[in-house]
């Protein structure tokens, strides 16, 4: 018993129970972490096409290795959903300076588009462009309309139908925007839209945000025309406008009939 006891008191005990602990402990972390929404992961071949694609037409601006310059930020752990979002947007390459980029036409081909996000990917980790089944917009619609006036609303406007902010910038409408993109708007936070990552809402909850704005976009309005669903102010401005109209079709005509 005695010879035991020493074998349970020997100093390399401690260092055994915590060598087992930590393994322990990043198996479940491995196993039970949450998982990054990615898609296919891309070749060896896409890096070095995107990487072509990007001293040809980004470098000017972010650096022959993308650390930045005066006229660009770092692309270094961007990841290859801020890539996918800001080019498969036209917001990149950027035609001119400007209080804000702003959508237009999309310059590079789809492949063009991966090959580029592959090598942004390739200079550090960051977040991936999510996998299909999230952006489809099959989640649940009432969970994501909470979410979205919750944390979108203050900004976009309660239908997606975007709104201005300060200093000569705006949140862009929802309307005609790709679930795909939405889903990494949130999770890179572009322009001065704040960064929703996965601890903040979860793969899940962007894409029932995603199903909300679709059912927007689809859903008819039961109230009639929806004057854009951009708030009180249109809506006042119609019907101030109709009624001064009536009230001076009215003055005419009893004008005109007095006579």
């Amino acid at each position: 018993m005695s010879f035991l006891a020493a074998r349970r008191r020997h100093p390399a005990a401690l260092l055994l129970v915590l060598l087992l602990a930590l393994v322990i402990t990043g198996g479940l972390y491995a196993v039970l972490a949450p998982k990054d929404a990615d898609a296919a992961a891309s070749t060896a071949d896409d890096v070095a096409a995107g990487k072509a694609l990007f001293l040809s037409n980004c470098a000017t601006c972010h650096g022959l290795n993308a650390t930045g310059t005066n006229e660009g930020p770092s692309l270094v752990g961007v990841g290859a959903a801020a890539t996918d979002f800001q080019v498969g947007t036209g917001r990149m390459p950027l035609a001119q300076p400007g209080t804000q980029a702003q959508a237009g036409e999309v310059q590079f081909s789809p492949d063009e588009i991966k090959q580029l996000a592959a090598y942004v990917a390739s200079l550090g980790p960051g977040p991936s462009v999510p996998d299909s089944k999230y952006t489809t917009g099959d989640g649940d619609i009432a969970r994501g309309g909470e979410l979205f006036r919750v944390n979108c609303a203050m900004c976009h406007n309660f239908a997606g139908s975007g709104g201005a902010l300060t200093r000569g910038k705006y949140a862009p409408s929802l309307m005609d925007v790709s679930g795909k993109h939405i889903y990494e708007a949130m999770l890179t936070g572009p322009q001065s839209m704040p960064v929703f990552n996965d601890d903040n809402l979860s793969p899940q909850d962007k894409a029932d945000i995603i199903s909300y704005l679709k059912n927007v976009k689809d859903e008819p309005s039961q109230g009639g025309h929806t004057l854009g669903n951009l708030g009180p102010v249109p809506e006042g401005l119609f019907i101030w406008t109709l009624g001064i109209g009536m009230l001076i079709a009215a003055a005419v005509w009893l004008g005109k009939k007095a006579a």
